[in-house]
């Protein structure tokens, strides 16, 4: 019995597991025809297999002699390939990589709202360890086991523009995607795929080249990213206005400053929605620092004035500390 070499230690293990459960019933069926009763036939089928041979249950007619040859012929071929197959995937470590890797796959299974990363290249990196560092949770999926290989996070080793895969990141619990690939291509592609298994999934797609996003945004993603240009804008600013950019820095990306800046959304059944920002009262009560909003059509509105009215679905762009931020929250949801 040969397999060949490039197939999966542990597909062969199951393989020839199976053969050995064949083996044994054959045997036992065997030697029923041959007399002998069930309990009697499985046990001289195992101890035949095995070589063991304790003792045959009953005197074998010559017939039954030409069936334990044939039986141990090919029974033991098994027994012996099988112990090799289990040495091996022991010895190479299979076995304990397929029980870590059912692990992960049941600890994705059980995530909810966490975070689908596309690519673990230097910009999928990044991304992860920013949102981690938030507290959020990551699932990465990359198809090159050495970029895999001591990465902390939950992953998946595959091709991300097979459906399949997506799947099993979770991307039905999924709070949101980003597709950091190599090429525009195969983010176009992961956008589409995405889109079309999760309509309300928040997509965010790297774009290499500026004619790329709007391929992006055709092809479902809510924002089409490019990590050059937004490097060489933050650049200029730190140049120009060094105080500026590193006050947002500090405020959206460290731990160092107390402040934050969050956009929160009005819900539906909100105490604010209907009213103006004179009525709602939020930085008496709060103590945050309104800077923009974003109504329910899009249109940004900086520093609103007092008179602006707050509907439901209007994104509040807020500065404050957490516990601030947390007041508002309350406000905004209820």
């Amino acid at each position: 019995m040969t397999e060949s070499p490039s197939v999966d230690p542990l597909r062969r293990l199951s393989r020839v597991a199976l053969a050995f459960l064949l083996v044994a019933l054959v045997g036992t069926a065997g030697y029923m025809v041959l007399g002998f009763g069930f309990l009697d036939a499985m046990y001289q089928t195992v101890t035949t297999i095995t070589t063991v041979g304790f003792r045959e249950v009953q005197p074998l007619t010559p017939a039954g002699q030409v069936f334990t040859m044939g039986i141990i012929l090919v029974g033991a071929g098994t027994v012996f390939y099988l112990f090799g197959v289990m040495l091996e995937a022991l010895i190479e470590g299979h076995l304990r990589n397929h029980v870590e890797r059912r692990r992960m796959d049941r600890r994705i299974a059980r995530m909810r709202g966490h975070v689908i990363v596309c690519g673990w290249g230097r910009v999928g990196c990044s991304t992860a360890q920013y949102l981690s560092s938030l507290g959020k949770t990551i699932v990465v999926i990359d198809r090159d086991p050495e970029r895999l290989r001591d990465i902390e996070f939950p992953h998946i080793l595959g091709d991300v523009t097979d459906d399949s895969v997506l799947e099993a990141a979770g991307i039905e619990h999924a709070q949101a995607l980003i597709a950091a690939l190599d090429s525009d291509a195969d983010n176009v592609y992961v956008t589409l795929s995405s889109r079309a298994l999760r309509s309300d999934l928040v997509i965010i797609a790297r774009a290499r080249t500026e004619s790329s996003k709007s391929k992006l945004l055709r092809a479902g993603a809510n924002r089409a990213v490019n990590p050059q240009l937004i490097g060489g804008r933050r650049m200029a600013a730190f140049a120009l206005q060094p105080n500026v950019a590193e006050f947002l820095d500090v405020v959206m990306h460290e731990d160092s400053l107390e402040y934050r800046i969050e956009e929160i959304t009005i819900a539906p059944d909100s105490r604010l929605a209907g009213r103006s920002l004179t009525d709602t009262a939020l930085r008496r009560t709060t103590g945050a620092l309104l800077l923009a909003l974003r109504t329910s059509e899009g249109r940004f509105i900086a520093n609103p004035a007092d008179e602006t009215p707050v509907h439901a679905g209007t994104i509040l762009i807020v500065l404050g500390t957490p516990a601030q931020l947390d007041a508002v929250r309350a406000q905004a949801v209820g």
